[in-house]
């Protein structure tokens, strides 16, 4: 019997994270074969700037995987991340076609695809998911699926979770230049959720925010959807810059020093000034876009901090002040296999991408697309814009 054996690639800008998984029953957590980390070269804010070294990294880390599980990697789940990951909501409608008036799926992807037909500035972007996140009927809010109720006109109101189609290219590119084939491609927010995030944190409403080396992702979930992704240019990368700016110190030792593995003598009070002060700049841009899309102090289940700037000391306590918010930063999460080690958050995106497909049955994917549709699109765009 063949193996049903998953992998999972995170391409971040400061590393890449690559886990196997084998799943031997659908209802058991996988067993983790292999998962390595290898630092990343030749990207900036989570797209690539020079291809051949992006592609000597990934080579590294793809040949450690093979080595350490003992198989060849063939396909891989791509989480997708970085500075163009955003989302957009758009409305459409789709007269119901059946004569008893009698809503069905394919009422829903019509009003869907209206929604779509009303999305504007697309022209350098690809739609990763399409979210269906509420819906009306004959101007009623409907709670819950519609298909099955009866009606004359369906509403939808989508959020299409978007990526820039340039730096999708180089992604896909890059995979496929070690002869890997990319099974399919999901937002990173959407892959960490699965392992961080509750339903019941989903239902009430919260903010994950992920806290790259470059850059801060945000998911806003509500009602168990994500009705917002957004992506800010500032990361944890910013603060070991400043410490190194504030204490005049090689970057090496900054880093040391915001992990507090080492103290700068004396200076303990400058210190959290510095960190507190750039942790700040990051929470503005989340507090703004809370307000933007309405959901400023109104999520119950508050905010979930994840990513290399969750190890910050003290960044809960900073959470909480700054919001006024619960706060918490992300769980580890217990592996079988690998020695039944825990995790750290930051390996959240890859072990996510390894459980999508068991956290979605098939046509409840966040995605809401069919996997052959979806490759069969990007690999037709691809060729469309290369030279």
């Amino acid at each position: 019997m063949a193996r049903n054996i998953v992998t999972g690639l995170d391409i971040g800008t400061s590393s890449i994270r690559v886990m196997v998984c084998e799943f031997k029953e659908h209802d058991e957590a996988p067993t983790v074969l292999a998962l390595v980390k290898r630092s990343t070269r030749g990207l900036r804010r989570g797209y690539i700037i020079n291809f051949d070294e992006a592609l000597e990294s990934l080579k590294e880390a793809i040949g450690d995987v093979e080595r350490i599980a003992k198989i060849k990697v063939k396909k891989v789940l791509l989480g997708i991340g970085g500075i163009t990951l955003e989302s957009k909501i758009a409305e459409g409608s789709a007269q119901v076609s059946k004569a008893d008036l009698e809503i069905t799926k394919n009422d829903v992807k019509r009003a869907v695809e209206d929604s779509e037909n009303n999305l504007t500035d697309m022209a350098n972007r690809h739609i990763l998911h399409r979210l269906p996140i509420s819906f009306k009927l004959d101007g009623k809010k409907v709670l819950g699926q519609p298909a099955g109720l009866k009606g004359s006109k369906l509403e939808v109101k989508t959020n299409f979770i978007t990526y820039s189609k340039l730096h999708l290219k180089d992604f896909v590119s890059l995979v496929e230049e070690l002869g890997l084939i990319i099974d399919d491609i999901i937002a990173s927010p959407l892959a960490s959720s699965i392992t961080i995030l509750t339903k019941l944190q989903k239902a009430s409403g919260c903010v994950l925010a992920n806290i790259g080396s470059q850059t801060a992702t945000i998911a806003v979930f509500e009602e168990g959807l994500p009705i917002s992704v957004h992506t800010f240019p500032l990361g944890s990368t910013d603060i070991t810059n400043d410490i190194a700016l504030g204490f005049k110190i090689p970057l090496e030792e900054a880093e040391r020093v915001k992990r507090r593995e080492t103290d700068p003598a004396g200076a303990k009070k400058k210190l959290d000034e510095i960190i507190e002060a750039r942790l700040s700049d990051i929470f503005e841009y989340i507090e703004v876009h809370l307000k933007k899309i309405g959901r400023s102090g109104l999520l119950p289940a508050g905010i979930v901090i994840t990513g290399g700037g969750s190890n910050i000391q003290n960044v809960e306590e900073m959470a909480k002040d700054y919001f006024k918010l619960p706060a918490r930063v992300a769980s580890p999460a217990k592996i079988q296999g690998q020695n039944n080690q825990t995790i750290d958050p930051s390996w959240s995106v890859v072990y996510g991408l390894c459980l999508y497909d068991y956290e979605y049955e098939d046509g409840e994917k966040s995605g809401s697309h069919n996997r052959g549709e979806l490759w069969s699109r990007v690999v037709r765009w691809v060729k469309e814009i290369m030279p």
